[in-house]
């Protein structure tokens, strides 16, 4: 399995969650590449990521039966700490990443991991993950009803690729990964977590 590695430097269904706390189980780590962001005025350009989990307790009916619905949240592939992807980490695993896990901490390592999630509904009352959170002592996730997997642009899978939806895609054809191995030549414009973790830690 490809490393995804970071370092301190939706799920497509029409109906939505409603707000509340629900235990989840991530499915899907997707490298969304290279991307174009504004801050404060200023174009940076950040590598993305974004996670999804699957809400067992929330079912929807699919052309594959019923199925546990899905939500996703974006993040900076980064472990600094005004990253967002920091503090979701840290109460994921119940406690804070040590100075040598900042040098590198696999992001791979949550997937397929039960958790607590926050869902809100934003201004367009579309949901989203407010924070991810430890699991309760005694708490647990039924296994995951969708095939957990791992897209990375670093080992690139056609096959998985064509598999997204495609408007996640789209948002990785626009990444500079994916120009530079793709794109026409005149169009052409990961990192660590790990280590040290105990029995209840869960990654």
């Amino acid at each position: 399995m490809p490393s995804f590695l970071v370092k301190d430097s939706g799920g497509g269904d029409f109906k939505q969650l409603e707000p509340g706390t629900y235990a989840a189980r991530c499915i899907a780590i997707i490298d969304l590449g290279t991307q174009k962001t504004e801050w404060q005025g200023k174009e940076l350009k950040r590598r993305q990521a974004m996670l999804m989990w699957e809400v067992p307790s929330e079912l929807i009916e699919t052309k594959d039966g019923e199925k546990p619905m899905t939500i996703s949240k974006f993040y900076t592939v980064s472990l600094s700490e005004k990253s967002n992807l920091r503090p979701d980490l840290e109460a994921w695993r119940g406690k804070p990443f040590t100075p040598e896990e900042l040098l590198g901490f696999d992001l791979n390592n949550v997937l397929n991991k039960g958790c607590l999630l926050s869902v809100v509904h934003n201004e367009k009352k579309k949901a989203r993950v407010a924070s991810v959170s430890k699991l309760m002592k005694g708490m647990d996730v039924p296994p995951a009803a969708h095939q957990p997997y791992i897209f990375s642009l670093d080992q690139y899978d056609g096959t998985v690729f064509l598999a997204l939806p495609q408007g996640i895609q789209k948002i990785i054809a626009q990444s500079d990964e994916y120009k530079a191995a793709f794109a026409p030549p005149g169009e052409r414009g990961h990192d660590g977590i790990g280590a040290d973790a105990g029995d209840d830690i869960p990654f």
